[in-house]
């Protein structure tokens, strides 16, 4: 690559760059931010970059791509080295430049939340404390101690953990899910659970999780000691592994919120262009923690990715160890260690150990690193022949002169003939893209005929592309019509009515797995493990599972209509904004006048014969 001409403007402003610290912000010719630096001296170091390069330079690609596009620069002046590094961490958050290396993935650790001004509230899982009043217990190192939280929890406590709205299910009457029955949830949604009773439950668990096990390992010791009398022996060691995950828990969670006697170790593994760094938390010696992150195409060096994602990593970090353990220094170690004094207010010493203990603690991160990274891209071939790679060989076997980009499949749904339904599923370079999919209700003279309900809902979907609706504007490159030869018909001689023939169409009978083509009176039979099988079964699969939710959900709701299609004066619309206002049947037929008339849409007349209705069946 040839060295770039810069402009006039540029090379003025080269001159002027001053002699102290600070960080630049490189802008393509849009004026968007593709990459923020920071420099202890920025005069000598933005200069580098409009020097021609030396081969031996590590990342000489990535320097040359970017300097390609470099159609201005600017920069700001810092007090010291240390404030712009903080500086240049909150530019890269805030434009997300392209040739930055960027930690995408959260990098904080997770944290239990519970909101105690909420009447039941249920346990979530969040990344980032805020000071909303809530209660959280937290970090947890990794996923298996947070596991291991939720699981003792689950356990040993029968507070719930769905998310429905408990004041909807009481006022629907809903019976107690499963949870309840195994005797792991009170079920407030039953109604039969107070507030105080609830938060006297929550107010045990808080203690557990705040480190005071006592009680309820005493609880457990009694447990088992009741059982071992009675010889149930199975239940006793129940007993007695609860006990121990319980102390296991409680002495992981004192690990892993102390601040001395701890450090983190880092390791950075690269191949075909791809980055991962595998970092170790430890603890006393031992191991209590671990996290892994990826980098696509960075074209840096492994000293680079390494200095650039411990910077992100505690830019923000609740917490920073006394010492970081890395197996490549950064260049600006020691403006790296300084801005971490600052953010957590004690020594922070950043090595590269070469011998002992701790070497053996990097070495160990850079084992997990390469297997992780080995890991990773075998996973991204599966993956790609689960998905692109089977549409190409589809495409080959089905005679397509190219690969298609866009699949829609679709299916209907009806019992005997009523509520019948419609689904158009979505799958994009092997892919479900659920964004793009579509439901229709059928009319009702289809009365099971699953041909004449084919023809409508393609009908439909094409005619709305013609007309320009924005949500079916994206045309299929292939349609998988569930079912044999007559389904398929039923697409070619609509998309032919649409002079859309180009638009390729193939069946799908379930039976024997077989693929109906156009101009082809055998099926095509392919191999039972092929992934291209495997992606048109996943594809119908998607259809099938999204067309049955639908009928269930337009049956659901018209039996909760049905009552109220006797009365005179309530249309489709006040029965949807009545049950949105008063959730149940029951609900309504004990409303008054009044609280019938102030749902939106109704009105005085329509609310006095809704009334009287029910008044009249009651009598």
């Amino acid at each position: 690559m040839t060295k770039p001409e810069f402009s006039e403007k540029i090379k003025e402003k080269l001159k002027l760059l001053p002699d102290s610290p600070g960080v630049y912000k490189m802008l393509d010719e849009n004026g968007e931010v593709i990459y923020v630096g920071k420099a202890k001296v920025l005069k000598n170091r933005v200069r580098q970059y409009f020097r021609s390069h030396n081969a031996a330079n590590g990342y000489e690609n990535k320097v040359r791509s970017m300097v390609s596009h470099i159609a201005d620069f600017e920069y700001i002046i810092t007090s010291s080295e240390t404030e712009a590094l903080m500086l240049e961490s909150n530019l890269i958050k805030q434009f997300m430049p392209h040739y930055n290396i960027l930690l995408k993935d959260d990098k904080h650790f997770p944290y239990l939340r519970l909101d105690l001004h909420k009447d039941f509230p249920n346990f979530t899982v969040t990344r980032k404390l805020k000071k909303d009043g809530a209660r959280y217990w937290g970090p947890y190192l990794n996923s298996g101690s947070l596991r291991d939280a939720i699981t003792a929890i689950r356990e040993l406590f029968p507070v719930r953990h769905c998310k429905k709205s408990i004041e909807k299910a009481i006022a629907r009457r809903e019976r107690p899910c499963l949870m309840y029955h195994i005797n792991k949830c009170c079920a407030p949604c039953s109604g039969n659970v107070t507030r105080e009773e609830y938060h006297e439950l929550l107010g045990r668990i808080c203690k557990f999780l705040d480190g005071d096990t006592t009680e309820i390992i005493a609880l457990m010791t009694e447990k088992m000691m009741k059982a071992s009398e009675e010889m149930d022996y199975e239940q006793a060691a129940v007993y007695r592994d609860r006990i121990y995950a319980i102390k296991s828990l409680s002495d992981k969670q004192r690990a892993s919120q102390s601040k001395t006697n701890r450090y983190d170790v880092f390791a950075t593994a690269q191949s075909n262009g791809d980055s991962l760094v595998f970092a170790l938390f430890v603890h006393d010696g031992k191991v209590i923690g671990t996290q892994n992150h990826m980098f696509k195409n960075t074209d840096a060096t492994a000293q680079e990715v390494t200095g650039e994602f411990i910077k992100q990593f505690y830019a923000e970090a609740s917490e920073i160890p006394h010492e970081i353990l890395t197996d490549f220094m950064p260049e600006d170690s020691e403006a790296v260690e300084e801005w971490f004094r600052s953010l957590c207010h004690h020594a922070v010493h950043i090595t590269c150990p070469q011998r002992g203990e701790k070497r053996a603690l990097v070495q160990m991160a850079q084992k997990n690193a390469q297997a992780e990274l080995t890991k990773c891209h075998e996973l991204q071939t599966r993956a790609w022949e689960r998905g692109e790679g089977a549409l190409c060989e589809l495409s080959a076997l089905i005679g397509l002169d190219t690969v298609p980009e866009r699949i829609e499949c679709y299916d209907n749904s009806h019992i005997q003939g009523t509520d019948t339904v419609g689904a158009m599923v979505v799958f994009e370079n092997g892919e479900a893209n659920k964004k793009e999919y579509r439901r229709f209700r059928i009319s009702q003279n289809a009365n099971g005929d699953d041909y004449l309900a084919m023809e409508e809902m393609l009908r439909r979907r094409l005619e709305k592309a013609r007309q320009g609706d924005g949500k079916f504007a994206n045309l299929p490159d292939l349609i998988i019509a569930d079912g044999g030869r007559g389904q398929l018909n039923v697409v070619l001689n609509v998309l032919a009515e649409f002079n859309m023939e180009y638009i390729h169409a193939i069946g799908l009978a379930e039976r024997n797995e077989e693929i109906i083509l156009p101009d082809y009176t055998e099926p095509l039979i392919l191999e039972k493990n092929s992934a291209s099988l495997h992606l048109v079964q996943r594809i119908r699969d998607e259809a099938h599972r999204f067309a049955i939710t639908y009928h269930r959900n337009v049956r659901s709701k018209n039996a909760l209509y049905s009552v109220l299609d006797e009365v005179d004066g309530i249309g489709e619309k006040r029965k949807r904004a009545l049950y949105e206002r008063f959730i149940t049947l029951d609900a309504i037929r004990n409303a008054t006048p009044d609280e019938l008339r102030s749902v939106p849409g109704m009105n005085a007349a329509a609310a006095e014969k809704l009334y009287n209705f029910f008044r009249k069946q009651t009598d």
